[in-house]
């Protein structure tokens, strides 16, 4: 019977659809909390500390506080599109994933038009935003939704240009077959067309970014104006459905970056014979590196508990890096560690945006997407058009 279910074809996507679900959560936690940690860090502060050793279960606590707090809903609200529209901006974000290639054998599905499904699900999600913000009956809300649906259109088409000339150079819009092209032409395509392949990338990393509403580019949920924008009347549960849809997006926007751009699972120089051994020195130096640097942060901390903690977190991180080492483990781990690796430094790109750049005002956020950010994408186009005709 077992037998029988495994080797169905259904099998595998179901799997790691299962696994997505479940696991996406907690790693939507813990993205806030190092998100939260290296601003702190921007700002010479320390950031969450208290809830485990250096805030390590901070992300456990958030979720729930979030589960246990009273759900509001306004009375005057339209309560069957109040409570519908976080499902549909966290519905969309997660089936992004759907098409994602973490390697060249982990994936949920492989379509022919994978590019295309990603920017039909993000077109998508905006409907969760501003069916929140209308049905909230109220002006905040409404002006906030109002605010995403004109920076969606404004950035959605620069974010195309910047996609447009990737697939150019794959000639295919499936995403394994994108990291495959590179792979078969020993290059990522961020360097290719002489570098001129720099530019959409930039486009698409701007425009990224304001597709997922994050700072300099958050004017749907300026607090200084808006209080919280589209998501000011939702609280508990539903309040954190709509910022699991902000990170899933924010994970599918920096896993085209890294598909389309750098090489997907692909380590640096993967035709290069004589650089195999960082796929082994790579991931034994990051972890066995974190958790060596763990133990004497161990010294400082007063609770035992926590103590007994951090030393089971670095013992743990060790542990990783050494199993790593391991030949027939890293054969068929070290392409899912690339593709999260590159995400990662993507990701961090973003937060460090936010602790950077101050927000732009609504004029300025415009002129940026219509004035400057099509006109460079169409450019690019051209160019890299007129380049790999070379």
């Amino acid at each position: 019977m077992l037998e029988t279910i495994t080797s169905n074809w259904l099998f595998t996507p179901i799997l790691l659809t299962l696994v997505v679900i479940a696991a996406f959560p907690l790693v939507a936690g813990y993205i806030v909390l190092v998100e939260r940690k290296v601003l702190a860090d921007f700002q010479v502060r320390l950031g969450p500390m208290r809830v485990g050793p250096h805030g390590l279960l901070q992300p456990i606590a958030d979720a729930l506080k979030l589960l246990l707090k009273e759900d509001i809903i306004p009375v005057e609200a339209d309560q069957a599109l109040f409570w519908f529209a976080p499902c549909i901006s966290t519905i969309t974000a997660l089936a992004g994933f759907v098409v994602l290639p973490f390697s060249d054998t982990i994936y949920i599905a492989n379509v022919n038009v994978g590019l295309l499904v990603i920017s039909a699900t993000s077109a998508v999600g905006i409907l969760g935003i501003i069916l929140g913000g209308w049905s909230s009956n109220s002006h905040y809300s409404l002006l906030g939704a109002l605010r995403s649906a004109a920076q969606l259109v404004s950035y959605e088409v620069a974010l195309a240009f910047g996609l447009l000339s990737g697939v150019m150079m794959a000639g295919t819009l499936s995403m394994k077959d994108i990291v495959l092209q590179q792979q078969s032409r020993g290059i990522w395509f961020i360097f290719g067309n002489y570098g001129f392949m720099i530019v959409p990338f930039v486009v698409y990393i701007i425009a990224a970014t304001a597709e997922t509403n994050r700072a300099p580019f958050d004017l749907p949920e300026a607090e200084s104006e808006l209080v919280a924008g589209f998501h000011t009347e939702y609280s508990g549960f539903r309040w954190a459905l709509y910022f699991l849809a902000e990170y899933a997006n924010i994970f599918v926007v920096s896993s085209v970056a890294v598909t389309l751009f750098w090489g997907g699972w692909l380590r640096p120089f993967p035709n290069v014979t004589w650089l195999t051994w960082l796929d082994y020195a790579v991931p034994v130096v990051l972890f066995v590196g974190s958790g060596i640097a763990s133990f004497p942060l161990v010294k400082k901390l007063k609770d035992p508990i926590q103590q007994k903690v951090l030393i089971l977190v670095a013992v743990l991180l060790v542990v990783v890096g050494a199993i790593f080492a391991i030949p027939a483990v890293n054969a068929v781990s070290i392409k899912v560690f690339w593709f999260l690796l590159k995400v990662s430094v993507i990701v961090y790109l973003m937060i460090w945006f936010r602790g950077t750049f101050p927000r732009y005002r609504y004029d300025q956020l415009m002129n940026i997407g219509w004035k400057v950010m099509i006109p460079i994408g169409m450019g690019a186009v051209m160019v890299n058009a007129a380049l790999g005709m070379l």
